[in-house]
């Protein structure tokens, strides 16, 4: 409870909340000076502010050398804390955990019911992002089509980023926020397959059929999950 008022308390300043969402979508280490640039605030008063977020293991950083000369820049990145407020208290982590044990348990059945569970969920989420603005598959261009999938990634936590190719055959995206990370942790292989039937689902929920090919894992150590997404129908 006490870490948990510590934490709202560093949020309640509109500033900070703001510089943490910043940190959480720039996938990479930032400097007081760039927080000092992009919120237009003198430097002491943006390491006043990380400082404060450090403070409740929100944020970690380092001294580096930048390869420029001069002294070293102190580095700023997101924690691998977990950072959940709820009143009252609730553990879906643990939730999680039976449910990836049942699943476990019941061997290649539990893996299939698994698999299909997730590109469902991946298919609904789109579904319910075209029923909310009241859009038709038939009607939506390419570009729309992948506006819409990147929202709703956005919408679910997973940080991303696309980048279609010239002739729009094959999207090259990048995950680098795993949702279920503390959890995929002990379930590797059941945990990114899921995830990568969820996005499919999602996929397929505007493009007839794709292929997916993952090319980098988050779980693994890799910077982000990556995928090719290549347009089939």
């Amino acid at each position: 409870m006490e870490q948990t008022l510590k934490i709202t308390n560093v949020l309640s300043d509109p500033t900070r909340y703001y510089i943490y969402q910043y940190i959480t979508r720039r996938h990479q280490e930032v400097t007081v000076q760039e927080i000092a640039d992009n919120f237009n605030i003198h430097p002491n008063v943006a390491r006043l502010h990380l400082t404060k977020l450090e403070d409740v293991n929100m944020l970690v950083s380092e001294t580096k050398k930048t390869g420029k000369g001069g002294r070293p820049s102190r580095l700023y990145r997101l924690s691998n804390d977990v950072i959940q407020l709820h009143f009252p208290y609730r553990d879906y982590q643990l939730l999680s955990k039976i449910t990836m044990e049942t699943m476990a348990s019941l061997g290649e059945a539990g893996q299939k019911a698994l698999y299909e569970t997730g590109k469902r969920f991946g298919l609904e989420l789109i579904e319910q992002e075209l029923s909310k603005n009241m859009q038709s598959v038939d009607n939506l261009s390419f570009d729309q089509k992948l506006n819409i999938i990147q929202n709703a990634s956005s919408l679910a936590g997973l940080s991303p980023d696309f980048q279609p190719n010239e002739d729009k055959t094959k999207v090259y995206f990048q995950i680098f926020n795993c949702p279920f990370k503390e959890v995929a942790v002990e379930h590797m292989e059941n945990i990114c397959q899921m995830h990568a039937q969820f996005l499919k689902g999602m996929f397929e929920a505007l493009f007839k059929e794709i292929e997916l090919v993952e090319e980098d894992n988050l779980i693994a150590g890799c910077e982000a999950c990556s995928y090719n997404a290549n347009i089939i129908g």
